[in-house]
């Protein structure tokens, strides 16, 4: 006589979701208990916007004619996306590598690639909500006019949040503790800030320079986002949705580049453990 099997339980299946989906939650509550952390993600650019404000007012003086209104929304959230996303997610790669967290994910099921997104999701979706709260509450208070592009937008977007976590990957290998982020960081931080058009508009610069900040590694992508956002780069006014294209090319091209170098040195550079 034969018994028939007991059938065996079985939890939800893992998939490549909810593996990001659960280390983004861990990630998560390490990010709320760090106050530091979330001082930088949260107050810190909310600061800088005031400066910005100023410093725009000031350039707009000896610049007639410049937009203050849309440089300013615009450049407030290519700094919130800066300090969030970039420098947050450099000291959060350098804290779990020191912790051997990132040692011990790799002998589970993740993936590295899911690894290093799950890492991320807790700045993206900080630095998204944001930016979109500055991006969309600025334009409707100073009634600026509507994206030409959304989807050009949207491609800008993608290609600086990409950029930025290859950045910060590539950062945190030469990046020995935390508390030495702010300074490894520095350097993609000052040309995000004042290379790529968001302190510093691009047409208020000497036409030389501007030309070689727009070969800079962030400024194509954000130059994305502000031709699919105001229709201009500074330097080409683009009409309507098809002429944003137009005016888009060589940025696609030249941002394209960059994110590859980014994610190769990345991949060559990046540490899963201290160094001993």
């Amino acid at each position: 006589m034969t018994t028939a099997a007991a059938p065996t339980a079985t939890g939800p299946q893992s998939t490549t979701v909810r593996r990001l989906l659960a280390l983004g939650r861990a990630e998560a509550t390490l990010l709320l208990r760090n106050r530091t952390a979330l001082f930088t993600a949260l107050l810190l650019p909310l600061v800088l916007i005031f400066t910005l404000q100023s410093t725009l007012a000031k350039q707009a003086e000896t610049n007639p004619g410049l937009d203050v209104d849309s440089l300013l929304v615009y450049g407030s959230v290519g700094m919130i996306l800066a300090f969030v996303v970039y420098y947050n997610l450099t000291a959060a790669y350098v804290g779990r590598r020191g912790e051997l967290v990132l040692k011990r994910l790799r002998t589970g099921e993740a993936r590295d690639i899911e690894i290093l997104l799950g890492t991320a999701v807790p700045s993206l979706v900080l630095g998204l909500l944001m930016a979109a709260l500055i991006g969309i509450g600025g334009s409707l208070g100073l009634h600026l006019a509507v994206p030409v592009n959304p989807v050009l937008m949207l491609v800008g977007l993608l290609l600086a949040l990409a950029t930025m976590i290859a950045l910060a990957a590539l950062s945190s290998a030469f990046t020995k503790t935390v508390e030495s982020a702010g300074i490894t960081t520095l350097p993609i931080m000052l040309v995000m800030q004042l290379g790529s058009g968001l302190f510093i508009p691009l047409e208020v610069m000497p036409k030389q320079l501007a030309d070689i900040c727009r070969l800079l590694p962030t400024t194509p992508a954000f130059q994305l986002i502000r031709v699919g956002w105001f229709g201009t780069d500074g330097s080409v006014a683009a009409t309507g949705f098809a002429g944003s294209w137009g005016a888009a090319g060589s940025h696609l091209v030249t941002g394209t580049i960059w994110l590859g170098l980014a994610v190769w040195g990345a991949v060559r550079y990046f540490r899963w453990e201290p160094r001993r």
